[in-house]
């Protein structure tokens, strides 16, 4: 009698539940724009969303506490003067977001931590450098003031918001429309999607592509790619016959060994010539395809070089190209140990293209494109179609079929969008892992993801150190060629979001431009030019008429409460 084993996993019984009634967000215009972003963005201060607005594009901020009903007249964030596509906020500073639209600008704002007034229309920043539409924001990770922008002229540009500046532009790389972008852990390259249906690699301060593959997936609606904390790249997508897929690729452990099979009469065989790639002979039991040498001669049996199956292969070609899933399998082929086979020389370590993926799973038939969310201290994805009624989560790990399914949350009402809370903004103690804020087409709805735990103790393997609020570069040494990964912090004591950073923008050699040569006209005393130190006295005197109107703001705000209060009181 056979024993049938469960899988051995903390977040398998992870479920989803949605917020009470009176914790939603009521009555707010989500945006209509038929763009596949998720139109919503979330940190643990402020909750965004791209709304409904004439004139140009606009969206709403609001405190995460300020739940209920929103007034009609609550202030929005405007200043485009079309539909906002995209927007994403600082993982280094909770009141700074971007925003991008379909006037080609890309705008920066400084959130109040209070309500203000009236609507906030002067950005603290204006980046113009898209010739049309910019739809993908995001920030590095690990490096200060750094903004990645990608525009419909299949151009990706990345920005110093600190001073205004271009650091790298990627012009000649994507032929077609970028469907995403995506930084791994610590900034040093980037996973792209095309809609000439090609998942590429890049290092950007290279500016060139490090791997790619075509047809990841072989349908013609947009896929979506992201980073694990593996270095794996996790994809979604569409088959031949619109059904949605997904798949986990490895361009990095899978590293491409020329191994010699050794034969009985002939152990020493040379290689035939030819391109390394076109040598390769892929065994189908590991690579679920055999591609030949082809070079006319007779054909004999042999075995594969990793898992010692045997398959055909070209008597002129001794070589094969094997697949080492891990070190210690590379070492073993290395060594010789794997059956049947001997290296003679070292392995070519070249540009990989992962041919084949370590999964590729089939899920079901929709038109939505699925939005993955990846959480790295889990290893938990979750996929939120736009229009569906449900998010699907799986855990990926190092053990066959490397993408495990968890569950289903499932709601009434579809989604026009999702917001996804980093992890510092979670309750640990109520053992939450992930909290998704859904959009409807009036309201936002927040989604809690619990792991259920008996103790009310902190739970060390369900919070492992998460990435902080603090950068661990400067955009400057990022762009020098520094590398380091995210400054780390612990969620034990919970997590206290820092006060107000104001977030300050220094155009550089303004103030050294010289005037043209040629004769200088006469000035008189109100052309004479101004010295530094009055300069630098205007700005503050400016500076404190900001803070002294901004103080005014706060007591009107706090005086129309009182008034509220009294008016409630006497009714």
């Amino acid at each position: 009698m056979s024993r049938r084993v469960v899988r051995q996993s903390k977040f398998r019984h992870v479920f989803g539940q949605a917020a009470k009634a009176d914790q939603a967000y009521e009555d707010i215009r989500v945006s209509k724009v038929t763009w596949d972003s998720s139109f919503c963005a979330v940190n643990p201060k402020f909750l965004a969303i791209i709304v409904e607005a004439g004139g140009g594009g606009a969206f709403i901020v609001l405190p995460l506490a300020k739940t209920g009903r929103v007034d009609k007249n609550y202030p929005l964030v405007t200043g485009h003067t079309a539909p906002v596509l995209d927007i994403d906020w600082c993982p280094h500073n909770d009141n700074v977001i971007a925003s991008a639209s379909d006037d080609t600008t890309i705008m920066v704002w400084q959130i109040p931590d209070y309500t203000p007034m009236r609507n906030i229309t002067e950005p603290i920043l204006t980046l113009e450098g898209h010739s049309k539409r910019v739809g993908i924001l995001s920030w590095h990770p690990t490096a200060r003031n750094v903004l990645l922008s990608a525009g419909g002229d299949n151009v990706i540009i990345i920005w110093n918001v600190g001073t205004g500046e271009v650091l790298l532009s990627l012009d000649d790389i994507h032929p077609d429309v970028i469907h995403s972008v995506c930084w791994n852990s610590n900034g040093r390259l980037l996973a792209t999607t095309c809609k000439d249906k090609t998942l590429r690699i890049i290092d950007p301060r290279k500016g060139q592509v490090v791997a790619e593959r075509f047809a990841a997936h072989e349908g013609m609606r947009p896929m979506r790619a992201v980073f694990t904390r593996q270095g794996h790249i996790f994809t979604t997508g569409f088959t031949r016959m619109s059904q949605r897929e997904l798949g986990l690729w490895d361009p990095v452990t899978q590293l491409d060994v020329w191994v010699l099979l050794r034969r009985l009469k002939e152990p020493t065989l040379a290689p035939p010539p030819g391109d390394a790639e076109s040598l390769g002979v892929v065994c189908g039991d590991c690579m679920r395809r055999c591609r030949g040498y082809r070079c006319g001669g007779p054909r004999v049996v042999s075995r594969c070089g990793v898992c010692s199956s045997r398959h055909q292969s070209c008597l002129g070609n001794a070589w094969v190209l094997g697949r080492a899933r891990s070190v210690k399998e590379l070492q073993g082929i290395q060594s010789g140990t794997a059956s049947g086979t001997g290296l003679v020389t070292p392995p070519v370590l070249g540009q990989n293209n992962f041919e084949e993926p370590v999964a590729l799973q089939e899920m079901d038939t929709s038109n939505g494109v699925l939005l993955p969310f990846y959480d790295p201290d889990s290893s938990i994805v979750y996929l939120c179609g736009k229009g569906d009624s449900s998010i699907r989560y799986f855990e990926i790990t190092e053990e066959p079929p490397f993408v495990h399914y968890l569950n289903t949350f499932s709601s009434k009402e579809p989604q026009r969008g999702m917001g996804f809370m980093p992890k510092r903004g979670l309750d640990v103690s109520k053992c939450e892992i992930a909290r998704f804020y859904k959009l409807h087409e009036r309201k936002c709805e927040p989604i809690i993801m619990t792991v259920p735990r008996k103790s009310d103790l902190f739970q060390d393997d369900l919070y492992p150190d998460t990435p902080g609020p603090e950068p661990a570069l400067e955009a400057d040494e990022w762009l020098s060629g520094q590398d380091a990964e995210p400054v780390l912090i612990s969620l034990r004591d919970g997590y206290m979001p820092p006060k107000h950073r104001e977030l300050r923008v220094t155009k550089r050699n303004i103030l050294d431009v010289r005037p043209p040569p040629g004769p200088r006209r006469s000035q008189s005393a109100s052309d004479a030019p101004l010295s530094q130190h009055t300069l630098e006295t205007l700005l503050e005197e400016i500076k404190a008429l900001r803070e002294q109107v901004q103080a005014q703001e706060q007591r009107i705000t706090s005086l129309e409460n009182m008034l509220c209060e009294l008016v409630d009181g006497t009714d």
